[in-house]
């Protein structure tokens, strides 16, 4: 089958077949990718909850370090992918393969810049992240091989979201899962077999990165009709104008995560090593079920993208109250097994210290809370961002770690103490909930008068 007849049958399949078989096609293999991802994020952890409280946290506080990155990336990979999805939508593939290399190659500009400002200024970097004087030495440790991999890190995203923003998201499964199960196959071995501690686990993860970089070039030059090549590297304003206008949302909610780790992990500070390593237990954890959601939305966005470039409107509302309804259901379940299971939750990734048991169990009973409301916001947002609605996509994306977090996190803290710290993302979601029902409601209005 040559290029043109695979387009046209990718054309038919994403504007012709049956929406809700459609987005969990799309839906599954991204679902299983954030899945293993955020198993490998939680490996880390999880062995050097083996170690001490200080390795625990230093991962922890490197965690902020490493969301930074992943914001890169998406910023790169969901604002060249959106466009991408639209342009096929709209059938001109010479535009869609241009900004494919543009996004890549920009990206990987952007991860050999972060690497090198990191390692040139890596203990004031460890320390701004929050490390105490008993995890600075863990985080150094840890930071400096992470840094080594960040260029490879934040390209591999982009490929992913491209891959998948295309309709290859099987593809872009493959290409990500296997670094992430190389990943947690190489952390016991290194940290243990090897007797390098938390050194190991940081050269595991680059290990895995690496692969999945060249797992993701191999099948995007094979299986995608928009091959990276530098020939197609042409930056423009226009290009550049379409990645920021989209892909900010991702890096605003991505970035401002970083940001938030890095007050939160300062704060926590004053309560000592156990509840940093607390929390950032809860937050990997809690992830978990987040990164589900991100998985099932961004099989969503490009049933939306294409559907919403091709002018096909209805098929855009009726894949978004799908997705609301199923998610919200499956978010219900998971938050009340969680609140039923988290100290045996919490204890899988501690080393029986008593006073990690109860800062996690109780900080994860409040966070899970608010999970149910987390479909509305992160679909919403997903959705915006699709059909080219930037300011509201922006808004929604700083709302929940930025506009409520932040100003909450100080305020709570400072009146309520440990507990106020522990109820700070659930009210700052719930809030982002509320902020998202206008939102929703005109996008819906709309697309029905479309």
């Amino acid at each position: 089958m040559d290029e043109n007849s695979q387009q046209n049958a990718k054309f038919r399949k994403m504007t012709e077949s049956p929406v809700e078989k459609l987005v969990c096609s799309m839906a599954i293999p991204t679902i299983i990718s954030m899945l293993i991802t955020s198993l490998y994020n939680m490996a880390d952890t999880f062995f050097m909850g083996r170690i001490n409280a200080s390795a625990t946290g230093a991962v922890g506080v490197v965690f902020s370090l490493m969301a930074l990155v992943q914001a890169t990336g998406f910023f790169f990979g969901q604002g060249s992918g959106n466009y991408i999805s639209r342009m096929l939508g709209k059938k001109d593939i010479h535009a869609a393969a241009k900004m494919a290399s543009v996004g890549f190659f920009s990206a990987f500009a952007v991860g050999v810049f972060f690497s090198l400002l990191g390692l040139i200024f890596l203990e004031p970097l460890a320390i701004l992240l929050g490390s105490t004087p008993t995890i600075l030495p863990y985080a150094e440790k840890y930071m400096e091989i992470i840094l080594l991999g960040v260029p490879f890190m934040i390209t591999s995203l982009v490929l992913n979201n491209q891959l998948r923003l295309q309709g290859d998201a099987a593809v872009a499964m493959i290409g990500i899962s296997g670094g992430a199960v190389l990943n947690i196959v190489l952390d016991p071995i290194f940290i243990f077999t090897f007797h390098m501690g938390i050194a190991g686990a940081a050269l595991a993860t680059i290990i895995s990165q690496f692969i999945s970089f060249v797992a993701l070039i191999v099948c995007c030059q094979r299986s995608s009709s928009m091959s990276i090549k530098f020939s197609n590297f042409r930056p423009s304003w226009h290009f550049y104008r379409e990645i920021i206008g989209a892909g900010f949302p991702s890096f605003a909610r991505q970035g401002l995560a970083s940001a938030t780790f890095v007050v939160f992990n300062n704060i926590l500070g004053f309560y000592g090593d156990v509840a940093i390593a607390a929390m950032s237990i809860v937050q990997r954890v809690t992830f978990l079920a987040i990164a589900a959601l991100l998985g099932f939305g961004q099989g969503f966005q490009p049933v939306c993208g294409f559907n919403y470039g091709a002018g096909l409107f209805a098929r855009v509302k009726k894949a978004y109250i799908f997705c609301l309804k199923l998610s919200t259901v499956i978010l219900l379940f998971f938050a009340i097994l969680g609140f039923v299971f988290a100290p045996q939750i919490i204890a899988a990734f501690s080393e029986g210290e008593p006073e990690v048991l109860n800062i996690g169990i109780k900080a994860f009973r409040l966070q899970i809370l608010s999970l149910p409301f987390m479909g509305v916001v992160i679909i919403t947002n997903m959705l915006l961002q699709n059909i080219g609605a930037f300011i509201g996509a922006s808004i929604l994306a700083i709302a929940r770690q930025g506009l409520f977090f932040l100003p909450l996190i100080f305020l709570l803290s400072n009146t309520l103490g440990l507990l106020g710290a522990q109820i700070t993302q659930p009210i700052s979601d719930f809030c982002s909930f509320l902020l998202a029902i206008p939102f929703a409601w005109k996008v819906l209005k709309q697309l029905k008068e479309n």
